[in-house]
């Protein structure tokens, strides 16, 4: 089966939000071995979005449209598929019902407005799709053996309707070859360095695929096989993935939806290792994202954010001679919070950023993107130099990666000790 996405709204197309829906359904529909060939996006117009679906419709299996359900004159979804499969839209009198107590239950006994009277007109044949958190229902159309699925834009509302109303049809389905996706990661490595190490696998690839993607300090290996069932997908990505971390072992940190930040916890949680941090040059960014994981409370002790030379002394004990001598940018000073902000803390690790983010800021000793780590523990102090060209937020989240990798690694071998 082969499958088209739509999406719909001029909000996307202006840039105003990002188009997480169609991550969302892409990998859900790989998840199912249904090939996605194309995807569109297409603003609140009628003539275009007629275009699109018409050109979709001759193409491909399925079509799933998302936005466009709502009661506004430029909510147009159910109009353009009605036109384009020749459907008149009919009222659901039962939708109608269920839409007046939703908003006599959120509004406190306020009517329906007569303009959302709109959301209970579907094309003739429709199955209705029941929306558990907003007012808009989607609809499934089957046509001349084609697929059309509607789903609402709101994110939430989507994801709840495609799991709950779409993926049991889907999966009712006999649906032909299974598509597995395998997700390896590796940091410390780039991209290049770690192609040239998979260079003979990348070259031979039929069926599992290899593809390599860079983001921010890591990459992703990603492994795709097609094969009758999941089990025998399995069987043909196993072995693949056992010869590529055998290669790359060194650098290999997880799997599928695994981040770094949750390696770094779940070691830290195993080994019984606290952490504290100070951050200025990312400002927080370290300490959001390892806070971001689950039980983060039973290792991670505190974060400061210390982005003056003032708030360095105050808080971590840093030497004013040392930012008068050396500067806030260099490794004496890295090497002094590191070590201030685990003897604060009193936690087995203190990992502690400085660095010019720019920018402006940095002078030709100094430039944009240089950047210190400093990590302390109970047998050492390490210190890294680094420095990374682009805009302000891509050296704090890649300072903030390099900071996490150097963690993970410190973690691992204290593991292996």
């Amino acid at each position: 089966m082969r499958a088209e996405l739509v999406m719909v709204g001029t909000e996307l197309l202006l840039g105003e939000i990002v188009d997480t829906n169609a991550v969302f359904l892409a990998r859900n529909l790989a998840d199912l071995g249904i090939d996605v060939y194309y995807k569109s996006t297409v603003g609140d117009n009628l003539g275009r979005i007629k275009e699109v679906l018409s050109r979709a419709l001759s193409r491909s299996d399925l079509v799933i449209i998302s936005g466009g359900l709502g009661p506004t004159e430029d909510d147009l979804t159910r109009e353009a598929v009605s036109l384009v499969t020749s459907r008149p839209l009919e009222e659901d009198s039962e939708v109608v019902s269920w839409i007046e107590n939703r908003f006599r239950e959120r509004y406190g006994g306020a009517g329906m407005s007569p303009n959302n009277r709109k959301q209970a007109l579907f094309p003739a044949g429709s199955a209705v799709l029941h929306n558990a958190l907003g007012t808009a229902p989607g609809f499934w159309l089957e046509d001349e053996g084609k697929i059309v699925v509607a789903l609402p834009g709101v994110a939430r509302e989507l994801e709840a309707m495609f799991s709950a109303e779409v993926l049991p049809r889907l999966r009712g389905r006999n649906l032909g070859e299974t598509l597995l996706i395998r997700n390896l990661h590796f940091a410390g490595i780039g991209e290049s360095s770690l192609a040239q190490l998979l260079e003979d696998l990348v070259a031979g690839q039929t069926n599992p695929t290899v593809a390599l993607y860079a983001s921010e300090g890591t990459v992703r290996v990603r492994l795709a096989a097609k094969a009758a069932s999941r089990e025998q997908a399995w069987e043909m990505i196993a072995p693949l993935e056992e010869e590529i971390t055998s290669r790359a072992g060194d650098y290999f940190y997880g799997t599928d939806f695994q981040s770094l930040e949750e390696v770094v916890a779940k070691a830290c949680l195993s080994r019984g290792l606290t952490l504290a941090v100070a951050e200025s040059c990312t400002g927080g960014l370290i300490a959001h994202r390892l806070t971001n994981i689950p039980g983060s409370s039973g290792y991670f002790r505190r974060g400061y954010v210390v982005y003056t030379n003032e708030a360095k002394i105050d808080d971590l004990g840093v030497k004013p001679s040392t930012l008068a001598t050396f500067t806030a940018y260099s490794p004496e000073t890295a090497r002094e919070m590191a070590e201030g902000v685990r003897r604060r803390a009193q936690s087995d690790l203190g990992l502690a950023v400085t660095g010019i983010a720019g920018p402006g800021g940095g002078t030709p000793e100094q430039p944009v993107g240089l950047a210190y780590i400093g990590l302390a523990s109970p047998e050492n102090t390490i210190v890294q130099k680094h420095f990374w060209k682009g805009s302000r937020e891509q050296i704090k989240e890649r300072l903030a990666c390099a900071a996490l990798q150097l963690l993970w690694r410190t973690v691992r071998e204290r593991q292996s000790d």
